[in-house]
């Protein structure tokens, strides 16, 4: 069964821009399955246009900003 976007829905999203970076938190449930906690990271590039990062290792400081935001995320679960 190939992916269909319009199955997919954003059931929560809340992003926190860091000084480089901008880590975005969301619940998505695809075709009213389970809902599942997503973490994502956008860096600017030269034109100062956000593109996708791979989040990999968080700093003390992203992490406490990111922590609140989880913890919201889980309630729409």
């Amino acid at each position: 069964m190939p992916y269909e976007p319009e199955l997919d829905v954003k059931k929560y999203n809340e992003e926190v821009e860091l000084e480089d970076t901008k880590i975005t938190v969301s619940v998505f449930s695809y075709n009213e399955g389970i809902a599942k906690l997503q973490l994502s990271r956008e860096k600017p590039n030269a034109e100062g246009e956000y593109r996708f990062a791979k989040l990999g290792r968080m700093t003390k400081e992203e992490a406490e900003k990111v922590i609140p935001l989880m913890t919201k995320a889980l309630e729409s679960m």
